[in-house]
């Protein structure tokens, strides 16, 4: 196994155990959200991320590590939420809307599989250059990823030549993990 591997596997247990605990607490609540409002959830998180970068002010307290941890779960459940709701037609019922523990766990791990196997195979393409980019330049990349799924969710999913929303959400994922990991590392 890999450093990057080795890391990546770290970052997903820490999210993934909050997810379960999440879950745990308040079952899968999240199901009632459309796909919009997780973009937009996940915009919020990012978006006080930058703010701190830029101003160097955090008035709740709260750590920008959790931040990145809420952004990775709530791009898997929009990939999740994806998966489901394009299998379902009609209205929600309460029965619908509630996974059990072990359900929304295996569509977590099939979903956060699938994106850390395209990060794999994208870092080999690129040689690991998220090493040697700035934290605040993923984030702005992340803001930039939900920009464009926003357009896409604007135009009914519709485009011409990109690539959709999962894609979209896997990449803030992977970019999450990444600034997790740089976090982590000692600073100058």
């Amino acid at each position: 196994m890999t450093r990057t591997e080795q890391e990546f596997e770290k970052e997903i247990k820490c999210c993934r155990d909050i997810y379960e605990k999440k879950t745990r607490d308040y079952g899968t609540s999240w199901r009632i959200l459309r796909l919009p409002s997780l973009t937009d959830q996940i915009f919020i998180k990012a978006n006080r991320i930058r703010s701190i970068e830029e101003t160097g002010e955090n008035k709740i307290g709260d750590d920008v590590r959790g931040e990145y941890i809420a952004m990775v779960n709530y791009a898997v459940i929009a990939l999740i939420q994806q998966e489901l709701m394009s299998g379902e037609h009609g209205a929600e019922s309460e029965e619908r809307l509630e996974l059990p523990l072990e359900r929304a766990m295996e569509l977590y791990d099939k979903h956060l599989g699938r994106t850390v196997r395209l990060m794999l195979d994208k870092n080999h393409d690129y040689g690991e250059a998220w090493r040697q980019m700035r934290v605040s330049s993923m984030t702005d990349l992340i803001l930039m990823k939900l920009k464009r799924i926003k357009q896409i969710e604007d135009n009914n999913g519709k485009t011409l030549v990109s690539e959709g929303v999962e894609g979209g959400y896997m990449d803030i994922v992977n970019y999450s993990l990444f600034c997790l990991i740089r976090l982590g590392e000692p600073q100058p």
